[in-house]
């Protein structure tokens, strides 16, 4: 094997799915490698993680730290923090992956959980109010966001539809924005203001805010449309090494883009395995994204016991 390190597992990426799933391996006493790129985390703008029990509000990097705390007292899992560049099946069986600091190394299997990367639009304030008064995700931080106004950011009737009653737990002011020439726009605006909400079409070239505090959102006519929380998902694409895996490996993404797997996680090529936001656009965040790690671990290990 060209004297490359060997691993039962190698996990490409360090947030909660990895992390799971190297706790769950590290407990099946698999010898795991957790590449983790050096770069700032999707989740960094977070103020806090919710919806994991025990770690309430806790920051990502808070959350890190415990758990290569954990991790560390079993001395099983190592951790280098470099990306993983590419993956290729090996000749005598299994993967070698080919990691950013210039190295190889050899597993069995393969987990990515890299996340996906978020494509901000061009919108002078986003940057500023991301992950704080622009959301992508009511049940993250809408707590943190209750009782102001709200914004559903939306180029779909039926999600801004949603915005008459949807979103109602958090606040009882919430509107739709929308593309110009959004299909069925007049029928999803009389729907909305009979509802006592409306539909206003634009685009967006800029949120005024103070410190990331959103309190208008600016249109392309020049209206000001007084708003404190904007629900505003961006698009989303895969990392380079997973597009490099569906060009040289041939891994399999359904209709949006996203990694296909089965019920234990595995992608179409055997042993490699993905869990966490790259392989669905509804089910993000710290807790889906744990669970699937752990069910990763688990066909992990009954399929490629250590």
């Amino acid at each position: 094997m060209n004297n490359a390190a060997q691993y039962d597992t190698v996990i490409v990426g360090g947030g909660p799915a990895g992390l799971t799933a190297a706790l769950a391996l590290t407990r099946y006493r698999h010898r795991t490698l957790v590449a983790e790129s050096p770069a700032a985390p999707r989740n960094a703008a977070s103020r806090g993680v919710h919806g994991m029990i025990g770690l309430e509000g806790a920051t990502p990097a808070e959350v890190r730290a415990r758990a290569w705390a954990e991790l560390d007292a079993y001395g099983l899992t190592e951790r280098r923090d470099t990306t993983a560049d590419d993956i290729a099946p090996a000749p005598e069986g299994g993967f070698r992956t080919m990691l950013g600091d210039g190295t190889q190394v050899w597993s069995r299997t393969v987990l990515l959980a890299t996340g996906v990367i978020d494509i901000h639009p061009d919108v002078e304030g986003f940057a500023a109010c991301w992950g704080r008064t622009v959301i992508h995700c009511p049940f993250c931080i809408g707590w943190e966001n209750a009782d102001r106004t709200w914004g559903l950011v939306a180029d779909d009737a039926d999600y801004a539809a949603m915005a008459a009653t949807g979103f109602r737990a958090w606040s009882a002011d919430v509107i739709a924005i929308a593309p110009p020439g959004m299909d069925r726009a007049e029928e999803t605006q009389r729907a909305l203001r009979a509802a006592g909400s409306d539909l206003v079409q634009g685009e967006i070239t800029r949120l005024h805010h103070h410190d990331g505090d959103l309190y208008a959102v600016e249109m392309a006519d020049g209206t000001l449309i007084d708003r404190q929380t904007l629900l505003w998902a961006p698009p989303q694409r895969q990392v380079p090494l997973v597009t490099r895996l569906t060009d040289t490996l041939g891994l399999a993404l359904d209709d949006d883009g996203f990694v296909t797997v089965g019920a234990d996680q595995q992608t179409s090529i055997p042993g490699l395995y993905a869990a966490g936001d790259l392989t669905t656009a509804w089910e993000q965040g710290a807790m889906n994204a744990a669970g699937a790690g752990a069910r990763a671990a688990d066909a992990v290990h009954f399929a490629h016991p250590a």
